[in-house]
């Protein structure tokens, strides 16, 4: 039986950089504690948060609505803060992305 998802598809995003490191562990490597974040949740959290671009020029900048980079920066504190305060693998992969 096919899965069907609600909403619109989702769009792809114009990334900047691919970060060269996809890993990043605490002492305790447990791999089955880990969070995955996406290629264009890493672009987020550059372009806004190591860039200092207002959530406008950054939306542009990956060609998406202020909604869209708000929700994937959203989820990227959420998983990076997760990640940090449980002891987590951060794991990047994935995404539906572009290179300029």
């Amino acid at each position: 039986m096919a899965r069907h998802r609600r909403g619109r598809r989702r769009g792809q995003r114009r990334v900047g950089v691919v970060p060269d490191k996809r890993v990043f562990s605490p002492e305790s490597e447990d791999e089955s504690m880990e969070v995955v974040l996406k290629v264009e949740e890493v672009e987020t959290l550059r372009l806004v948060d190591k860039k200092n671009l207002t959530q406008e020029e950054a939306a542009q900048e990956m060609g998406v609505s202020r909604k869209t980079l708000w929700n994937d920066l959203k989820s990227a504190r959420k998983k990076v803060a997760t990640a940090l305060t449980e002891g987590k693998i951060i794991r990047i992969e994935g995404g539906n992305y572009s290179l300029k």
